[in-house]
């Protein structure tokens, strides 16, 4: 598209009213926040959020792995995209395989789509997206998880950076649930056995037939050289697309911490929380995070011996535990301390630390 047709279009949507506050319902679908990890090897045996913040791979049954990593440089306008590259194929489908990308979205963030209702507004999903390899074939679906309802579409991708547009019809039947679970989830296909390839791809909004999910698509598994690249997702209402709305990075990382935080210590000695040692070797602390969360998270520690206590020597932190009971404004935390050598004094305060060790990773995960 010229600069100049872009522009027109542009002036379109301002007219229809649609090019207005914040468009992209998709959460760092600019792949600008990576809190775990840039760059992970061997996945494909469990499910689960391995790198780029609220991406999760779905997988199951299938002797196929791959690696996830940042990509930078293209396309145009993007600082990062993520690729995911074969490392074992797996040419003998099972038929419960499956493997693909996808991101949940609370039902709260999306009472505006009107759902269920007879002005059930359609959606616009646009994102860019390139193949290396022999797969080119793959399917992009929402699925309604409140009312158990779907709807597919087949895509054929080419070995240079295309953006490519999905305009899903308002579906009238089933309201969303008003909370902060999961609604609506965005999937994106790329390994699928026969028990959701063997009937009619459900272009149309429909109960959900595991059969109909992904017909006619190619596994990423089928070779080792099969690559697949991602970068501008993104979801409106309306039945236009938009150019890409960029968010600041500090926005985007706002809105990913409120499904996970990570902490880590930037120098030794790096303050977490101050507490009340209960004994002399069991204290507590708080802390907090930059978000309100979206729930009570899952605590976790890269080992209890990456903590300390300040002005203590003897003895070490053998144990440190996220307690599930949290504030009620899920931004302050406690955890449970414990140490070696009974070296604290009940009822004195001490301050918890990283200790000596700037590697020290505190984390906190409130996934859907």
């Amino acid at each position: 598209m010229t600069k100049a047709a872009e522009l027109a279009k542009m002036g379109e949507v301002i007219t229809n009213g649609q090019l207005s506050g914040r468009r992209n319902i998709i959460i760092n679908g600019n792949f600008q926040c990576w809190q775990r990890s840039t760059s992970e090897t061997g996945l494909g045996a469990s499910a689960g959020y391995f790198t780029a913040d609220r991406w999760r791979i779905s997988t199951g049954n299938s002797a196929g792995r791959f690696t996830m990593n940042r990509t930078a440089g293209d396309p145009d306008g993007f600082n990062y995209g993520l690729v995911i590259n074969c490392t074992t194929a797996d040419t003998s489908i099972a038929s419960n395989e499956t493997m693909l990308l996808q991101q949940k979205i609370e039902g709260q963030d999306l009472q505006h789509l009107k759902k269920g209702t007879s002005d059930a507004e359609p959606v616009t999903i646009s994102f860019y997206a390139k193949i290396v390899g022999s797969a080119t074939d793959f399917a992009v679906s929402l699925y309604d998880g409140d009312n158990s309802r779907f709807i597919s579409k087949l895509f054929t991708f080419t070995t240079d950076w295309v953006r490519y547009y999905w305009t899903v019809p308002g579906d009238t039947t089933g309201t969303l649930d008003q909370d902060a679970n999961a609604s609506l989830q965005l999937w994106f296909w790329l390994h699928a056995g026969s028990d959701h390839t063997s009937g009619t791809l459900q272009t149309s909004w429909g109960s959900d037939t595991n059969a109909n999910r992904a017909v006619g698509i190619d596994s990423i598994y089928s070779s080792t050289s099969n690559e697949f690249y991602l970068a501008g997702v993104q979801m409106e209402v309306g039945s236009q697309a938009t150019p890409f709305e960029h968010r600041s990075f500090g926005e985007e990382l706002a809105l990913c911490q409120r499904y996970y935080y990570q902490f880590q210590a930037a120098t030794s000695f790096m303050k977490i929380g101050h507490g009340r040692a209960y004994s002399t070797s069991n204290t507590t602390c708080t802390y907090t995070v930059p978000v309100p969360m979206r729930a009570s998270p899952t605590g976790g520690v890269s080992a209890a011996s990456d903590v300390g206590v300040a002005g203590l020597s003897s003895g070490g932190t053998t144990g440190f535990t996220t307690n599930s009971e949290r504030m009620d404004d899920l931004v302050r935390f406690a955890a449970a301390v414990t140490r070696s050598g009974a070296d604290m004094s009940s009822g004195t305060i001490y301050q918890i630390e990283a200790d000596n060790n700037t590697n020290m990773k505190l984390t906190l995960d409130a996934e859907l």
